[in-house]
């Protein structure tokens, strides 16, 4: 049966043709658009419809409860399905209905008396459906309400039997746990498919009557919403144009995770929530590769430092943080030292478990050279730096070598980087620190000691703090950076600390067997435009619709998905102008405001 014709009603008599004319044979031979959208072919069986390569089945509801709860249907229409619903609602004349219910409140009412007569216990159902029907008797006749016959179909597609039985069964448990029953349109499949088709026909005609009221719960055009009492803005919902209000201190834990591909927007994203965050009394922290954050900083009253060869910042790897009422010294010093086998490693680009066992007495032993031990007082001490470790590991024995490949750091080209006092200062509500002048090769070793500078910042005192660590994929190189990221994320949270990892490089990220576990352990994440290569990966991670794959890679700079817990809304990043005029990475529009800025100042 050719699928054009399945739509059609079926005539009683069809005359045949007894000749083809040439006109006809040509119009025959002509592609139309329904030709194009038709199924390459149709089975029908009294359980499901074969459309070309797909299966179809359909469904209507047959019962419904006493009182229908508000959004009943929401979970049913939010469901990652592929799917089709037609709700037909068809009016009833009142005066009609009221004759019925004439009749069946006499015939309820004479049941009553008749057990009252007998001395039989009364029956609650009787008595409720009594005051049911009563009570909706007078609205009608106060055209306070009306009856519908109300025709729900549903027909749910897949691929195989076993993909529609598991979506059959996902659906009839949702709709089951709000007392709403459906039955598979047996024999009927032709007539429901055609009625969940949207041509406006209800050929099954399988009615329950409901009022106004619950008729009202079926509405079906609702999509999730992320708009809460609190928060930031952090864009607009594509669904319904509303308001994507959140505070991700309101969650289970403040971490993030924001997945783009280059030019698509993140940056942009992650300058516009740090400039909302400020007004909230909280503290950023920015761990910057590209120097992006720099204006930013500024205009904001932030501070900005520049982590180099030659910069005059400077972060002592061995300061030690003073203790908080609830940690001891020791527990803060084993700590550190653990921190510091972990940098070393960077830096040596791995040690063997020998090495490793040599590093960790050392740096025990030159904190030990400037008297600091488990017992000290943290707040008055000096910290020893990378030259006094040097020392103590040449005076081991099996440290010779290990001190050779120290030896760039303590007195070659890269001594200035990380054999000085600590310089740095961060009491500020907004601070940046920016690698991008650090050579390739030492940028995970200076985004290591920035970090663990950071995190005894966060340590010594308990404020409410965002940390971004953005291009993270430079974390991700080595598994000591990466490990110290992922306990970051994991241990955070008991500081008021949310970690926002940032990254264009989805497959380096990944790689790292700490990658996964960091975006699971991420209640916010983002995902804006990606490219093709990545984006099967990124689907599979997050386990995206194909739909949602598709919007993904169609979408337009400062647009994609923003998950929050167990909800996500496609979302469109918005600025003021303003903030615009702040936040922009755009190069064009980098360039007119520091032009328009040196006019400004050579007139003044």
């Amino acid at each position: 049966m050719a699928f054009l014709d399945f739509l059609k009603p079926k005539p009683k008599n069809e005359a045949r043709l007894t000749a083809i004319l040439p006109q006809e044979i040509y119009e025959s031979g002509v592609l139309e658009l329904k030709d194009v959208i038709a199924p390459s072919a149709l089975k029908i069986s009294p359980k499901e419809i074969n459309l070309g390569e797909k299966i179809v089945r359909t469904f209507f509801v047959i019962s419904y409860p006493r009182y229908l709860t508000e959004s009943w249907f929401a979970p049913i229409i939010n469901l990652d399905k592929v799917f089709d619903a037609s709700i037909f609602i068809h009016p009833i004349e009142t005066a009609k209905i009221l004759r019925q219910f004439q009749k069946k409140v006499a015939e309820v009412q004479s049941q009553i008396h008749e057990r009252e007569e007998k001395g039989l216990v009364r029956d609650p159902m009787l008595d409720t459906a009594y005051q049911d029907l009563e009570h909706l008797r007078d609205s009608l006749q106060q055209a306070q309400e009306k009856i519908f016959d109300v025709g729900l179909y549903i027909s749910i597609y897949g691929d195989s039997d076993q993909e529609l039985d598991k979506v059959e069964s996902e659906v009839k448990s949702i709709l089951e746990s709000k007392l709403v029953y459906m039955k598979p349109a047996l024999f009927q499949q032709e007539q429901g498919f055609r009625s969940v088709l949207p041509i406006g026909t209800d050929e099954l005609g399988v009615h329950s009557k409901l009022n106004s009221s619950p008729l009202s719960s079926v509405f079906p055009f609702i999509s999730f919403d992320l708009t809460s009492d609190k928060g930031i803005l952090y864009g607009i919902n594509r669904h319904n144009a509303s308001l994507v209000l959140f505070d991700r201190f309101s969650l289970e834990n403040y971490n993030s995770v924001t997945f783009a591909k280059s030019g698509s927007g993140k940056s942009y994203a992650t300058k516009l929530e740090i400039l909302r965050t400020l007004m909230f009394d909280s503290e950023v922290i920015v761990l910057d590769p590209e120097r992006e954050y720099e204006y930013l900083a500024e205009a904001t009253g932030g501070r900005y430092f520049n982590v180099s060869l030659t910069s005059e910042h400077h972060i002592n790897p061995f300061d030690l943080p003073i203790p908080r009422e609830d940690e001891s010294t020791a527990d803060v010093l084993r700590s550190n030292i653990v921190n510091l086998v972990g940098l070393f490693r960077v830096m040596m680009g791995g040690l063997s478990a020998e090495e490793d066992a040599i590093i960790d007495r050392a740096i025990s032993e030159t904190y030990a050279l400037k008297d600091i031990t488990p017992d000290s007082d943290f707040s008055n001490i000096e910290p020893p730096l990378m030259s006094d470790f040097e020392l103590v590991l040449t005076g081991m024995e099996g440290g010779e070598s290990l001190a050779q490949r120290l030896t760039k750091y303590t007195k070659g080209t890269w001594a200035g980087f990380i054999n000085r006092p600590t310089n740095v200062d961060i009491n500020k509500k907004f601070v940046v620190f920016s690698v991008r002048d650090m050579e390739d090769e030492l940028k995970p070793v200076a985004m290591y000691i920035v970090m663990h500078f950071i995190w005894n910042a966060i340590r010594r005192e308990l404020k409410k703090r965002l940390l971004i660590v953005d291009e993270a994929w430079w974390m991700m190189k080595s598994d000591d950076t990466a490990s110290f990221l992922y306990s970051l994320v994991k241990r955070g949270r008991k500081y008021f600390l949310g970690v926002a990892t940032i990254t264009q490089d989805v497959g380096d990220f990944l790689k790292s067997p700490y990658g996964m576990p960091i975006i699971t352990n991420s209640s916010l994440q983002l995902l804006l435009k990606q490219s093709p290569s990545s984006i099967d990966e990124v689907q599979k991670t997050f386990n995206l619709t194909e739909e949602e794959k598709y919007l993904l890679l169609e979408s337009d700079v400062g647009e994609g998905i923003f998950f929050a817990g167990l909800k996500h809304v496609a979302i469109k990043i918005i600025a003021s102008y303003t903030e615009d005029q702040i936040i922009t990475s755009d190069p064009s529009q980098v360039l007119s405001i520091r032009k328009a800025k040196n006019e400004l100042s050579l007139s003044n």
